[in-house]
């Protein structure tokens, strides 16, 4: 039985379609909805060269307000729903990782999150969070295709 559906969302259009149909899921289960938003590493983001002009403490305030913009914007969206739930912002973390630790430590039995669905250099350039999350996550996942 689920208990808490954690829903990850980066405030994407595609990501509010998996932040809708997983308040839509919790609700029908009676599940708490956990949903949380990764922020990745300073360091890895910006190139030792432009750190001087883009310093950390900048990147830093400027994920903590996006963060908020999109945890607020979720948190309504799970009051019109009718959902309870918790909001986090993971810092300093990929994505992948981020989501698969809240989910552990959160005690959550399933995981909701968008995907892109990129094949073929894209997906090799870029990479799939979603991939990752599924290959190593220890509860189900779903996932809403674009």
């Amino acid at each position: 039985m689920v208990k808490n559906v954690l829903i990850a969302t980066d405030g994407s259009e595609l990501a509010d379609k998996a932040l809708i149909y997983g308040l839509e899921l919790a609700r029908a289960l009676h599940a708490k909805a956990t949903i949380v938003t990764v922020t990745e590493p300073w360091v890895d983001l910006v190139p030792a060269e432009v750190s001087i002009a883009f310093p950390i403490e900048e990147y830093e305030k400027g994920a903590a307000q996006m963060a908020q913009h999109i945890l607020s914007k979720a948190a309504q969206r799970a009051v019109e729903e009718g959902v309870s739930c918790e909001v986090l912002h993971v810092k300093d973390q990929y994505p992948a990782e981020g989501i698969i630790e809240t989910a552990r430590e959160c005690g959550c039995d399933l995981i909701v999150m968008a995907s892109h669905g990129r094949r073929g250099l894209s997906r090799m350039m870029l990479g799939s969070q979603a991939n990752k999350v599924v290959a190593q996550s220890s509860v189900p996942v779903l996932i809403w295709r674009a």
